[in-house]
């Protein structure tokens, strides 16, 4: 990374993972050969030293080289140290350049790696076990989005990208497995946006005998058990201030929360022009199109989201938004479901799962009314399922936690660009 002398000794600055070291080189240990390798060395060469570990006069750590080897060369110039890379579009694109200019930006990928480490260790602890389902499924579904559509040669099909790991997941309760967990790639082919990425990590756990109250609890331990593996505490820095994520976290029913920022009680408007009306009287967004479930959620991400920087968890929505959640016993118009916030985005969505095949055929009967409607998000019905719920799935607690939203808050980035490797990006 740096070379300094001249003559018979050459001190060069060589650079791994683990830091950098000072190689200290003359000619007589070297000899004229060996020497002019390393005097004629660029930046950016990958090199190979051996030699003993000594101090120079001046008292700096140095590697005395006995012997110096070109591994590889480089053809094109390293960036800038000192200016670095400031262009996003390349650090994206290039993402190597960018590890290779920035320290930050190598520890912070090192922090993901961590994060991810502590959260299979405590599933792992708590007897859970890592499953693995198809990326590529015959019917999509576990959550409301547009697929990636591939075709299979051999089998002359039409696959999909999964979007959701959940109705896999979910009969594997059913076959008894109890506790499992999967932590992998979905696909939705949507908008990007700085907390949106086409291709994305997602955990999803469901536990068996377990409702969203045991899984909220559950939450809170992990991501604060992952925030201590990646960053050494539970509190995070975030846009200069700060995010505390120690247990237990703020709980509020989602619909006192639309009330209390946009002043609208949506069980009080329970149709869709009902409510579009009175989110236009808010000064809020409402198309003419959307049914009453995208208007509720409408109402969430302009007048609520952006307001829940420090963890918060939203409970009890109501039925039309949630279709793999069971009814309140109290209140038939909302389901065990919350989700929960951090930094002014989501990043976990967790439900008392519907177990009740019945009631599930009437849940996909509804999405395929809001399917017919122009909602092309709408889930198809998946006949599989329902015949793995007719043989039986105990009461069951699910969850979905995003990964990179995660590592966004733990690392204090802004943009989930900055948080995977290599984003999805325009021609």
């Amino acid at each position: 990374m740096a070379r300094r002398g001249q003559g018979k000794t050459v001190f060069a600055d060589v650079e791994d993972r683990s830091g950098t070291v000072q190689a200290w080189a003359t000619l007589d240990r070297l000899g004229e050969l060996g020497l002019s390798l390393l005097a004629g060395a660029h930046l950016g060469d990958i090199i190979g030293i051996r030699g003993t570990v000594v101090r120079t006069r001046r008292g700096e750590i140095s590697v005395a080289a006995d012997s110096v080897e070109m591994l590889a060369k480089a053809l094109r110039p390293p960036p800038d140290r000192h200016a670095g890379l400031t262009d996003p579009e390349t650090r994206y694109r290039q993402r190597y350049l960018d590890l290779m200019a920035s320290e930050d930006v190598r520890s912070q990928f090192v922090m993901r790696a961590r994060a991810i480490s502590g959260v299979r260790r405590f599933l792992d602890s708590r007897g859970f076990i890592e499953v693995e389902t198809p990326a590529l499924q015959p019917i999509y579904g576990g959550a409301a989005a547009r697929p990636f559509v591939t075709h299979h040669n051999e089998l002359d099909r039409e696959l999909f990208l999964r979007i959701a790991t959940e109705l896999y997941l979910k009969r594997c309760i059913v076959g008894g497995l109890e506790k499992v967990y999967e932590l992998g790639k979905d696909f939705r082919n949507e908008g990007v946006s700085f907390k949106h990425n086409p291709e994305f990590t997602m955990l999803e756990t469901y536990e068996a005998y377990a409702d969203y109250e045991d899984v909220a609890a559950m939450l809170e331990e992990m991501v604060s058990a992952a925030a201590v593996e990646a960053t050494g505490g539970m509190k995070v820095p975030w846009k200069g201030g700060e995010i505390d994520l120690t247990p237990p976290w703020r709980r509020v029913r989602l619909t006192d929360a639309l009330e209390e920022t946009s002043g609208i009680d949506v069980l009080a408007h329970p149709d869709a022009d009902s409510l579009r009306a009175a989110m236009r009287a808010a000064g809020l967004d409402a198309p003419d199109a959307a049914p009453w479930s995208k208007l509720v959620d409408g109402i969430l991400s302009q007048s609520l989201e952006p307001t829940l920087i420090q963890p918060t968890i939203l409970l009890d929505y109501p039925l039309e938004l949630s279709p793999f959640a069971k009814r309140r016993e109290d209140d038939p118009r909302l389901v065990e479901r919350f989700e929960a916030f951090c930094a002014g985005m989501e990043i976990a969505n967790a439900f008392s799962e519907l177990n009740d095949p019945d009631d599930q055929r009437e849940r996909f009967a509804m999405l395929q009314a809001d399917r017919a409607a122009g909602d092309d998000e709408a889930q198809p019905a998946d006949e599989d399922f329902l015949t793995a719920l007719e043989h039986g799935m105990p009461p069951t607690g699910g969850l979905g936690l995003g990964i990179d939203r995660l590592v966004m808050v733990l690392t204090d980035r802004h943009s989930i660009r900055e948080v995977i490797l290599f984003p999805a990006m325009r021609n």
